[in-house]
């Protein structure tokens, strides 16, 4: 399962909003190029999301500065609409992201499996700042 450091990492955030844009958002890449990134000097100029079992996703993500940048893809393994998304990710590592009704509230709930390059804590703060980034877009759109 994966060629991480076997540890599954937990990040969550609850966005004010209805599950239906909260999914939206997360999906679409016409916001999904809006969040995607960890910090300010970041940016997601590039996103595809073919949304079904087997479908692939990419996202480029780039310094501002362009002194680097990245793809960010895998293939989902399962998608239930407005529920949970489970995915693979290039380097064979496993991601689940849960989103929660709560009234007009979305709890969203991603669970990976840690990468060996980086700390635990290194890799839950930078999935935690986008999904800190997810919430602020979703909210304010």
């Amino acid at each position: 399962m994966g060629t991480g450091n076997n540890a599954i990492i937990t990040v969550e955030t609850t966005v004010n909003a209805p599950v239906e844009k909260v999914w939206e958002f997360w999906t679409k890449p016409e916001h999904i190029t809006n969040w995607s990134f960890a910090s300010e000097d970041w940016h997601a100029p590039r996103a595809e999301n073919d949304l079904r079992a087997g479908g692939k996703f990419l996202t480029r993500m780039e310094a501002k500065d362009g002194s680097f940048g990245f793809d960010f893809g895998g293939v989902y393994d399962e998608v239930k609409l407005n529920e949970s998304i489970s995915y693979t990710l290039g380097d064979d590592r496993r991601v689940t992201v849960s989103f929660l009704s709560q009234d007009n509230h979305t709890k969203v709930v991603q669970s990976f499996e840690a990468e060996d390059t980086n700390s635990n804590e290194q890799q839950s703060a930078g999935w935690q700042a986008f999904l800190n980034n997810f919430k602020s877009y979703t909210e304010r759109s």
